[in-house]
């Protein structure tokens, strides 16, 4: 398998950078619930549980840029055939996707009040304590608090509640679908 795109099948970087960011989300998903079902706040479980969240969250941003950097500079498979509206919801099924990951790490980081120092790996200051904040605040005409108070309504109650959900649910019911009822190489070229 070549490490580059080709007009038949992704190749390995595409593949590891797609999985990559799906188990992250897995991940992240499994921190944040398990923070607010199993552990009460303010003990160490808790703070750990967050910090896995927030660690995990940084990394799914960068792995974004890059997979962003790679989709643009490299071959895309070619699209199996299909109806016109297929084609297009496939398409704009992926933009909404990249939109959606770009929405939920920007909310995530803009709206914490933690710093994000897991294991060592980060030491990302809160967006609080940055100079962005100033300047954004002032832009946007806003006190910083609520300004977090919207961010966490898009993070938490619409994006993470069952925005992201959805989108995923709607990915991978397109795969499947392309590989059971089409049988066509939709999946297969992502394997």
């Amino acid at each position: 398998m070549a490490l580059t795109n080709s007009d038949k099948d992704y190749g390995r970087i595409a593949k590891w950078l797609h999985w990559g960011t799906a188990l992250l989300f897995l991940a992240s998903y499994c921190a944040v619930y398990y923070r607010q079902w199993f552990t009460e706040r303010q003990t160490p479980e808790n703070w750990t549980a967050l910090q896995l969240h927030l660690s995990v969250g940084v990394t799914i941003g960068v792995l974004l840029v890059l997979r962003l950097i790679w989709r643009l500079t490299n071959t895309q498979p070619r699209i199996c055939p299909g109806p016109a509206w297929q084609v297009k919801a496939a398409h704009w099924g992926h933009w909404l996707l990249y939109a959606m990951i770009f929405i939920m790490v920007f909310t995530g980081y803009t709206g914490t009040g933690a710093n994000t120092e897991f294991f060592f790996l980060f030491d990302i200051p809160k967006f609080e304590d940055t100079s962005m904040m100033p300047a954004l605040m002032s832009l946007l005409g806003v006190e910083y608090a609520a300004y977090e108070d919207v961010m966490d309504l898009i993070h938490k109650d619409i994006g993470g509640a069952w925005l992201v959900w959805m989108l995923i649910l709607g990915h991978a019911s397109a795969a499947l679908y392309h590989h059971l009822v089409v049988k066509d190489r939709t999946l297969k070229k992502m394997l």
